[in-house]
């Protein structure tokens, strides 16, 4: 079972699901910041980062002043 010490050391947010979390970190994006720029799909392409994960990933962005590419 999973616990709390399995999840990478990130500020993604939660809602995103950790599959998503998993994937976006295994490619580097371990901070909001890093996915600053970078296009949607590039993520979207990630196994386990589907519309739910990339939605809230833009909304999270977006309240720190930041965007996806």
């Amino acid at each position: 079972m999973a616990n709390e010490s399995d999840r990478p050391e990130t500020d993604l947010p939660r809602g995103i699901g950790a599959p998503a979390t998993r994937a976006l970190a295994a490619a580097g994006y371990t901070r909001l910041a890093r996915l600053a720029g970078v296009p949607a799909g590039e993520p979207a392409a990630l196994h386990g980062t589907g519309p739910k994960a990339l939605r809230v990933l833009g909304e999270a962005t977006a309240e720190q002043g930041l965007s996806l590419g």
